[in-house]
C-alpha cells in the first residue's frame, strides 16, 4: 500500500478580485467576482494535485472575507488556519482587461492590469503571534510555503516569516517564492533604501529549503539574473528554481551524493491566455510532484504543465488536468516534451491536430 502525501500549508494573504469588462475601467459597468492572492493560488494547485492543504492567513469580518474563505474551502482547502479580523477589511485588487480599442485610457486587446486596494488589509496584520495559533497544523505539515508578497505587507509580516524561518525543521521544508512586488515595498516607511529590502528578501532566500526566483526579478532586488550567479549568490537552499522569463526554467538541486546538480527544462509551447497566476501554478506543482517524491525532472516539467494550464485558462487559480494525465506528460521522453504543446482544454503532440 502506498504512503498518504504528506501535507503542506501555506501562509500569506488571500484577495477578492473585481474583474472589469474588456476596456476602460471607468466604462466597466458590472466586474465579476474572483479570488486571488499568491499562497492561496498555490494551496488550491496543491489540493487539485492531492496534496492535503491549509491556508494560514486573516481576512475581514466582511462580505469579502467570507467569500475567500469559502471559495478556497470548497476546493479542499482547509481553513481552519484563517483568522477573521474584526477591524481590517479583507484586501482586493481590480483587474482591468484591454479591449484594444483606440480609446487613451485602455489596454491591448488580451492585455491586464492589477489594481490593488490591500494598504492596511486585515492580513497586513499577520504577525509570529500567527503561527502561536496554528501550532497544530504546522507541526503536522511536512512543508510550509511563504512569498515575498507576505514578506512585504508590514514589518509584522516580515517578523512572521522570521520567525517562521527560525522554527526548529524536524524535517519540514520552508519553500519560499520570491514574487517581488515594489509597490508593496514603496509604502514600507520604516525602510530606507532598495539594499535593505534585498537584504531582508535574502535573508528569506538564504533560510529556506526550496526557494523559486524570476531571473527578472532577481535582476531587480539583486543586480543578478543570470541562473548560475543566483546559484553562487544562494548555495544556501536544498532546491533552487529560476525562472527564465517564459523560455525555460533552471533547478538547482543539492545532491549528498554527487553534489548539486543543474537542470534546465523548456516551457510548453502554448498560446497565452492570460499570465496571472502562473507563477504561483508553478510552485504549486512544482511542491507538490516534491512531496510525493517524484525525479528532479519531474518536479520541473509538473512546475510547467500547472503553470501552462494557468496561463491558457483566465482567473487566478490554475484549472489542471488530471493527477495521471500530469504523471503521463511528466514522464515523456526528451522529444515527446519538446514535441508538446498545451491548448485551451488539453495537452497534445504537435504533430497531433488539437
Amino acid at each position: 500500500m502506498s504512503q498518504p502525501t504528506p501535507s503542506a500549508v501555506t501562509l500569506g494573504e488571500g484577495l477578492a478580485v473585481l474583474i472589469a469588462r474588456p476596456g476602460p475601467l471607468e466604462d466597466s459597468p458590472a466586474f465579476d467576482r474572483g479570488a486571488g492572492g499568491a499562497e492561496a493560488n498555490v494551496a488550491t494547485v496543491l489540493t487539485q494535485l492531492g496534496v492535503p492543504t491549509s491556508w494560514i492567513s486573516r481576512v475581514g469580518d466582511d462580505g469579502f472575507g467570507r467569500y475567500l474563505v469559502g471559495h478556497l474551502a470548497r476546493r479542499g482547502v482547509d481553513t481552519a488556519g484563517v483568522i477573521v479580523d474584526p477591524i481590517r477589511p479583507t484586501g482586493l485588487y481590480v483587474k482591468e482587461r484591454g479591449s484594444g480599442s483606440d480609446g487613451p485610457h485602455d489596454l491591448a486587446a488580451g492585455a491586464s492590469r492589477m489594481l490593488y486596494y490591500r494598504t492596511d488589509s486585515a492580513a497586513s496584520a499577520l504577525s509570529p503571534a500567527d503561527l502561536d495559533a496554528s501550532t497544530r497544523l504546522l507541526e503536522k505539515s511536512a512543508l510550509i510555503h511563504t512569498s515575498g508578497i507576505t514578506t512585504a505587507l508590514s514589518p509584522s509580516a516580515t517578523a512572521l516569516v522570521d520567525a517562521l524561518l527560525a522554527l526548529p525543521r524536524r524535517d519540514r521544508l520552508i519553500s519560499f517564492d520570491l514574487n517581488f512586488r515594489p509597490a508593496l515595498w514603496a509604502r514600507r516607511t520604516e525602510l530606507s533604501d532598495d539594499s535593505t529590502i534585498g537584504d531582508i528578501l535574502a535573508r528569506h532566500i538564504q533560510g529556506s529549503d526550496v526557494a523559486f526566483l524570476g531571473a527578472d526579478e532577481a535582476e531587480a532586488v539583486f543586480g543578478v539574473g543570470e541562473a548560475g550567479a543566483l546559484r553562487a549568490m544562494f548555495p544556501q537552499p536544498s532546491h533552487l528554481v529560476i525562472k527564465n522569463d517564459k523560455h525555460s526554467v533552471t533547478g538547482f538541486l543539492r545532491d549528498p551524493r554527487h553534489g548539486d546538480r543543474r537542470l534546465e527544462v523548456a516551457a510548453l509551447r502554448l498560446e497565452v491566455t492570460e499570465r496571472i497566476g502562473a507563477g504561483d501554478a508553478f510552485a504549486g506543482g512544482y511542491l507538490a510532484a516534491l512531496l510525493q517524491g517524484r525525479s528532479h525532472e519531474q518536479l520541473l516539467r509538473f512546475g510547467h504543465l500547472c503553470a501552462a494550464a494557468a496561463l491558457t485558462g483566465t482567473g487566478d487559480i490554475a484549472e489542471l488536468p488530471s493527477l495521471p494525465v500530469l504523471e503521463s506528460l511528466s514522464a515523456a521522453t526528451a522529444e515527446e516534451w519538446a514535441g508538446l504543446r498545451y491548448g485551451a482544454h488539453r495537452p497534445v503532440s504537435e504533430n497531433v491536430a488539437s
